[in-house]
């Protein structure tokens, strides 16, 4: 479909179906032929390597090394965990038959990598001078979805998942805590989104975890979503894989395991914390383009425009800007200006004959009103600065936007208010069992409890126990 054909549906309208809408016509993804799997397009792609490339020199800084584990894991390495198969079976996506036969046992296409990580960790480590063990894969998973959206819940999608053995519980709890910090940077300082680092309910944990911890984010529908997550798994998967060391004193011991990702859920992320009526919203840091040149012009008029944008175009990108220059000249202008407001480009720059005559560009910010005269000489230094103010900018309205939509609540009446538009932080007795009925009766459920929140005491706000946490929790319906 021509990105000029027709407007999107209003998010105000219909968030759903305005997302839909977006991502296709946007040009970041397309559906591929098997159901609830994407194409991830070059534009999308190109978002999702920005984000990879931060988050894999940050992994690196803190001596993790990249490896590569099996597509396809024996199914008996499931079954090795309990509460980890258990959790896991819904969505599994499992090989029959290769090669023209039935194989011998059933090969599950990892929906993660836990049971074949610690095959392997039960075969590198055998000292106290192994541990720590830090590894971190990029790849694929499978886990079959009913009701995907893309970017968002597809069967296959692309992540980056750590896995470290340590010594002691100590030790596990540190790293599975500097995963969180790195995530919870990221989202904040790369994808603009100002999420609530948290701790899981016991309900809620990982399959096969001891203690999971998460990024919450709230998107513009006011829902909320998982953007990563950290697992302190304990000595679980080392006891179920036989993950044992000798200790300084002889003695052997049990490794204790973490593992954590974020994924490409992050892009969708974005795009529903951001995003508006016209399409992407793009952080600076994150867009493919942080700024595009559109010459204005006919004839010979308009190749001389397409000879100075280029000229500006390699001044800025000895800056460190990623720019492009829009010389189709088949398009309108108003079509290009509607094709990069959807795409979601921070800072266009028209060049016209009376800009090129009084040696300046027109500038126009994908939020701002109006437009602004500057100097083309000056464009260089002073675009940088723009660019980090709309970065800013970003992050400081979806704070504002979270922060008005969030409610400290003390009765059942006002926490259902709460959670029909917003999110609301009560007081929780933690059974699961409550938090079931709770979700059924608003469909929200607890996200997190937060790690900054204040120590609290008092009664769970659905049944009236004790509380368990000392802390508020976090409810949303949630993505």
């Amino acid at each position: 479909m021509d990105v000029a054909d027709r407007g999107l549906t209003s998010p105000e309208v219909d968030f759903s179906a305005w997302y839909n809408e977006l991502v296709l016509r946007a040009g970041l993804v397309d559906r591929a032929p098997v159901k609830g799997t994407m194409v991830i397009r070059p534009y999308g792609y190109r978002i999702w390597e920005l984000l990879q490339d931060e988050l894999d020199r940050r992994i690196k800084e803190t001596g993790h090394q990249n490896a590569y584990f099996p597509l396809l894991i024996p199914q008996s390495h499931l079954h090795r965990e309990a509460e980890h198969v258990a959790g896991f079976s819904p969505e599994l996506a499992v090989v029959t038959h290769a090669g023209g036969s039935e194989l011998a046992e059933p090969l599950v296409v990892r929906p993660t990598s836990e049971t074949v990580v610690g095959e392997m960790m039960a075969k590198w480590v055998s000292s106290y001078r192994d541990l720590p063990l830090l590894l971190n894969q990029w790849a694929n998973v499978v886990r079959w979805e009913m009701r995907p959206r893309m970017l968002l819940r597809t069967s296959e999608f692309l992540w980056q998942e750590g896995h470290t053995a340590h010594a002691d519980a100590e030790s596990a709890m540190r790293e599975t805590r500097l995963a969180l910090d790195i995530y919870t940077d990221i989202a904040r300082d790369f994808a603009a989104i100002p999420v609530i680092p948290g701790e899981k309910t016991p309900g809620e944990r990982f399959a096969g975890a001891r203690r999971t911890f998460t990024i919450e984010a709230m998107m513009r529908d006011r829902r909320a979503l998982q953007a990563g997550t950290s697992h302190y798994m304990g000595e679980n998967f080392a006891r179920a894989f036989d993950i044992r060391y000798t200790t300084e004193s002889g003695e052997l011991g049990h490794a204790h395991t973490t593992s954590w990702g974020m994924s490409t859920r992050m892009l969708g992320g974005m795009i529903m914390a951001h995003g508006d009526e016209k399409g992407l919203v793009l952080p600076p840091k994150l867009a493919p383009y942080q700024v595009v040149i559109i010459p204005i012009g006919r004839g010979t008029r308009f190749d001389e425009l397409v000879s100075v944008a280029g000229a500006l175009l390699e001044r800025l990108r000895a800056v460190g800007i990623r720019a492009r220059v829009d010389e189709r000249s088949h398009r309108s202008p108003g079509y290009k200006f509607h094709e990069w407001e959807l795409r979601g480009v921070p800072l266009r720059l028209e060049l016209g004959p009376r800009d090129l005559a009084e040696g300046s560009a027109t500038l126009v910010r994908r939020l701002g009103k109006g437009k602004e005269s500057l100097r083309l000489a000056a464009l260089p230094e002073v675009l940088p600065g723009l660019l980090a103010e709309f970065q800013e900018s970003l992050l400081v309205r979806a704070t504002e936007f979270r922060d008005s939509h969030t409610r400290p609540v003390s009765d059942w009446s006002a926490f259902q208010e709460a959670v029909a538009s917003g999110w609301a932080a009560a007081l929780h007795c933690g059974d699961t069992g409550c938090a079931e009925r709770i979700k059924a009766a608003t469909a929200a459920t607890p996200r997190c409890i937060p790690l900054d929140a204040p120590a609290e005491s008092g009664d769970c706000i659905y049944c009236g126990q004790h509380a368990d946490f000392g802390k508020r929790v976090l409810f949303a319906r949630a993505y």
